[in-house]
């Protein structure tokens, strides 16, 4: 057997898996600036791992806040949107700082996106459309207390601090330079309706559920076409993917895994 054919008869199985690695490494190394999808209004995803903006609370996707005007309005969504404003389609780079505590499956992380000298953590706390959350590497408390005496963005009117909205604790304190405390019962109605109004493009329903706690978790999703979605008149959070129902840290139900 000659050279070339004894070489073209070596398997090349352990070549095609080392460049596969190779690959998926240059792209989703730490630190390497890379292409991001917003997840909500402080966590986005590089890749495949999902990151928590460090020293940063976003309010929720499905959670309502009360404008200047006294008016309703979806303040999550636009703190997301802010976020990818923020971006503006460039490659971010992340510095991890360590895994999240409540939720695992995220890290937390001081973000940037190229050109910018300011991380997109202040930058979005700055903005006013989230708050200074501890444990914080990221130095983001004077943007906080800067957004606030400025009223920017969710300042300006009312609101509940997004850890408070995601337990439904009704009775948590009014934050924002709106709030009036002879309106106090006639605001929580706002804040937390009988019913959430679903987000665009966000279909998944999220119950928090004692039972869940069991798996580490808050609540549990229900996808549609599960025998348990149509059940879940009153779901208690809208979720956008089941990636985003994770992070928030709802496992998914158990009827829904059965095959059909």
């Amino acid at each position: 057997m000659s050279f070339q054919n004894s070489f073209a008869a070596r398997p090349t199985r352990p070549l095609v898996l080392f460049l596969a690695v190779l690959a998926l490494l240059s792209t989703a190394a730490p630190g390497r600036a890379a292409t991001a999808t917003v997840r909500d209004a402080n966590s986005i995803q590089l890749g495949g791992v999902t990151y928590r903006l460090d020293g940063v609370e976003g309010p929720e996707l499905d959670q309502i806040c009360i404008d200047d005007h006294a008016d309703p309005w979806t303040c999550g969504l636009e703190a997301r949107d802010q976020l990818t404003k923020l971006i503006n389609g460039r490659a971010v780079r992340c510095e991890d700082v360590g895994p999240e505590k409540r939720f695992g499956r995220r890290h937390r992380a001081i973000c940037t996106a190229e050109g910018d000298k300011t991380s997109l953590n202040e930058q979005l706390v700055r903005s006013g459309y989230a708050l200074a959350h501890e444990p914080v590497k990221a130095n983001v408390k004077p943007a906080a207390t800067e957004a606030r005496e400025a009223s920017r963005g969710i300042w300006k009117g009312c609101f509940v601090a997004p850890q408070e909205f995601r337990i439904g604790k009704e009775d948590g304190t009014l934050l924002g330079n709106a709030c009036r405390a002879d309106r106090d019962k006639e605001i929580r109605a706002v804040l937390f309706p009988d019913e959430l109004t679903m987000p665009p493009g966000c279909s998944i329903k999220g119950k928090l559920a004692v039972r869940a706690r069991v798996t580490g978790n808050i609540g549990i999703y229900h996808l549609r076409g599960c025998p348990s979605y149509a059940a879940t008149t009153k779901p208690d959070r809208w979720f956008c993917s089941e990636d985003d129902a994770l992070a928030a840290g709802f496992r998914k139900a158990y009827n829904c895994r059965r095959p059909k």
